[in-house]
């Protein structure tokens, strides 16, 4: 659950620190108040879209972080895996702790448009963010009501309804492998003039490439070679020039080397009549032992100097067709010459997969008879499943929906097997089966697509009794609902305060309503709140009880406060339904 939220300069507000408890917690305020502010700091801290249009006027930074408490967060993880099923398995595969089952999540974005976010500890993407925060919270807004308009979605609910998502998630899988083994035989049953093109351009490769017999790193080594070789004069001037200078030229009598050494000898000398001159002796010895055995180095190198034109057109010649073979066959020039030598076994294996088609025609084709079948086969047990959860759904569904004002209607889950005679036009990555919900709104009319006829508001009572059949498979502790009470008013209100309430017994519900027949449902009232202060506007979050819990029910009922009437009829209701 969402323990607390603090928010800094993020759009109207200025400073916000916010403790919320477990149940349904409702969001009032007036018209124009901000109540969506805080829905759009949670979403931002989540991982959802943010840029410099949220930071505060007159600031340099919007800031929000919210603390998280999952039961069981901080347990070891057993076993091993490869994707996260849960907040804790996301966070083990990403190397991060958290301690007494919480975990902290910051954002922030700057006014030079960069942005950074963090869990816990650690520096992590958008990406990560949203990832990690899809585990922990479910934000439903009215653009979400978009989801029930695209029939492509209604499997989604359904699968999650059937608890069949790592089932169809493993099928999807076994999918992709068989169609990736149809592709690989329809490049094999091109026609033979194509294929024998391919071989002939891929045998020249090979042949070529085998041909310069390259070696691992040899294009480093010749580019040394060259530039050595191509320099030989200056080198040899160089190296005679510290020869001349350290042993002497031999028109001279003597160079350093020589001169160190007669030093060494009156050093010596001096030393034997002053101690103090013992370590200066000392040290000029070494000098001289070292300066020695670098001029006999040096000597010793230019003996082995020899300029060699051969050799040098030969590393040249080699240089030019390792240049040619990265240019034909590498990324670029610039690459490694492993890219020319890795493409020449890859040409080889392509080469035996074409020499040999026949062989690997069957082969594969053996391969895909059997991936056709496992493949119906899973997806007739998937169908069958999702047939029978389709009636149960269905019934919980229209028995909810009837409750929500909407006693006439019927709601059917409808899943048809795809059309087509072929199993690869039968089956698709997700099953054989097309959902789609349907809906008759009103007594006598036939069942009809819900994305075609179902109004805003019935929409919304669509969706909300979509999570209440769901909320016993969901793994989302924290839900938020952002003005679900669009176009519904009376007893479906308050049909739909006892919905929500009903949630939070398993859910820590967050709900935006101007409804006081859905707000006095809740265990817990925060009130949105817009002020002007020298000019600046600010929005302000505040949990109400008491007496101003009754005021703001009773302005939620007539818009006035203060009346009498007012605050007798929102002490009653309070009374009748808060608990």
């Amino acid at each position: 659950m969402l323990e607390d939220l603090r928010i800094k300069d993020f759009a109207l507000i200025e400073k916000c620190e916010i403790e919320f408890k477990n149940g349904f917690t409702v969001l009032s305020g007036e018209t124009g108040a901000g109540k969506s502010l805080l829905i759009g700091a949670l979403t931002f801290l989540l991982g959802g879209k943010g840029g410099v249009e949220q930071i505060r006027t007159g600031t340099e930074m919007a800031q929000v972080s919210g603390t998280f408490y999952i039961k069981g967060l901080s347990s070891p993880v057993k076993g091993d895996i490869e994707e996260a099923k849960n907040a804790s398995e996301w966070l083990y595969l990403h190397g991060i702790t958290s301690e007494d089952d919480r975990i902290l999540l910051r954002r922030a974005v700057r006014s030079n448009g960069k942005s950074a976010a963090w869990i816990g500890d650690t520096v992590v993407t958008r990406s990560d963010l949203a990832s990690f925060s899809a585990f922990l919270v479910d934000i439903h807004g009215q653009h979400e009501h978009q989801s029930l308009m695209r029939v492509s979605e209604h499997r989604r609910f359904l699968d999650s309804f059937a608890d069949l998502n790592d089932t169809v998630a493993d099928f999807t899988q076994l999918y992709s492998t068989l169609v990736e083994k149809r592709k690989q035989l329809q490049d094999l049953m091109s026609d033979d003039k194509t294929r024998s093109q391919k071989i002939e351009v891929l045998t020249f490769a090979v042949k070529e490439i085998t041909e310069a017999k390259l070696k691992k790193g040899e294009d480093i080594e010749l580019d040394e070679e060259e530039t050595k070789l191509s320099s030989f004069e200056k080198l040899f001037s160089d190296i005679e020039s510290i020869n001349n200078v350290l042993s002497g030229a031999p028109s001279e009598n003597s160079g350093v080397v020589g001169e160190l050494k007669k030093l060494r000898s009156v050093s010596s000398h001096s030393a034997a009549f002053d101690k103090e001159l013992q370590n200066l002796d000392t040290r000029l010895e070494s000098a001289f032992y070292e300066l020695n055995d670098i001029a006999e180095e040096y000597s010793s190198y230019a003996d082995k100097l020899v300029f060699d034109p051969e050799r040098l057109a030969f590393v040249q010649e080699r240089q030019t067709l390792i240049y040619n073979l990265k240019k034909k066959y590498a990324s670029s020039v610039d690459a490694s010459l492993d890219e020319v030598i890795q493409f020449a076994v890859d040409a080889q294996n392509r080469l035996e997969e074409l020499s040999n088609g026949q062989v690997n025609k069957d082969s594969i084709q053996k391969e895909i008879a059997e991936l056709e079948k496992a493949v119906y086969a899973k997806a007739k047990e998937i169908s069958a499943v999702r047939k029978q959860a389709a009636l149960k759904m269905s019934e919980q569904v229209a028995a909810i929906l009837r409750t929500l004002g909407m006693k006439d209607s019927r709601f059917a889950v409808n899943v048809t097997e795809k059309n087509g005679t072929e199993l690869e036009q039968k089956c698709g990555p997700y099953g054989m089966d097309d959902v789609e919900f349907l809906i008759a709104a009103n007594p006598g009319n036939p069942l009809q697509s819900l994305a075609r006829i179902a109004s805003g508001g019935e929409l919304s009572r669509v969706m909300l009794a979509l999570k209440t059949v769901l909320a016993g498979a969901d793994n989302v502790e924290t839900l938020v609902f952002d003005e679900i009470d669009t176009g519904i008013g009376g007893e479906v209100a308050v049909s739909v305060g006892q919905h929500l309430k009903n949630l939070a017994k398993n859910h820590q519900i967050f709900c935006i309503t101007h409804l006081a027949s859905i707000a006095v449902y809740a265990d817990n009232q925060m009130k949105i709140s817009k002020s002007v202060n020298a000019g600046t506007t600010s929005t302000s979050v505040a949990l109400i009880e008491g007496d101003a819990r009754v005021e703001e029910i009773a302005r939620m009922l007539s818009g006035d406060a203060a009346s009498q009437e007012s605050l007798e009829h929102a002490k009653a209701m309070l009374s009748k339904f808060a608990d």
